[in-house]
């Protein structure tokens, strides 16, 4: 499925999003450590302890590429979401540049009322970034693209990690 904006891209830029589109599922071999680490990041939350949360985050993220067989990456957590007139933002990639290794920002608290972001969302976000992370670094696409196959993607990550753990 493509969307709206899919015909507006370079016929490079359409095989690279096609090809995004492709795929749908990463597979996890091991997922009991993941299951864990986003069990321990669930209460972190709760208890907002910025240094934990930060050092959680970057478990889950070396064990995703690790398995996935990716290089390693830089997990950042930040406190208050930046905004503007276009929303808020939740997380941002920045690819590896000038020997400089990639690096993921969530944020944890909503720009509006700087409330500790729930917890789904999070993981989720943090989730989102990597598969940005995945697409450049195991995929070897030039350029990431919000594909059905990239959300696809995205939640099969969130479902494994998530599959054994009670609803919150």
């Amino acid at each position: 499925m493509v969307f709206n904006f899919y015909n507006r891209l370079t016929s490079r830029q359409q095989s690279i999003y096609r090809q995004s589109d492709d795929i749908k599922y990463l597979t996890l071999r091991e997922v009991a450590q993941l299951q864990s680490a986003s069990t321990a990041l669930e209460e972190l939350l709760i208890s907002e302890d910025l240094s934990e949360i930060e050092n959680t985050c970057q478990a889950i993220a070396d064990e995703v590429v690790s398995q996935i067989k990716a290089p390693r990456l830089k997990v950042q957590v930040l406190t208050v979401r930046p905004s503007d007139d276009w929303g808020e933002l939740h997380g941002l990639y920045l690819p590896e540049d000038d020997g400089k290794p990639a690096k993921i920002q969530v944020w944890m608290r909503t720009a509006k009322n700087k409330k500790v972001v729930a917890f789904k969302s999070f993981l989720r976000t943090l989730l989102h970034e990597l598969c940005h992370h995945l697409d450049y670094e195991h995929f070897g696409f030039p350029e990431t693209f919000h594909t059905e196959g990239f959300y696809s993607r995205e939640s099969s990550l969130f479902k494994q990690i998530r599959a054994h753990s009670t609803p919150t």
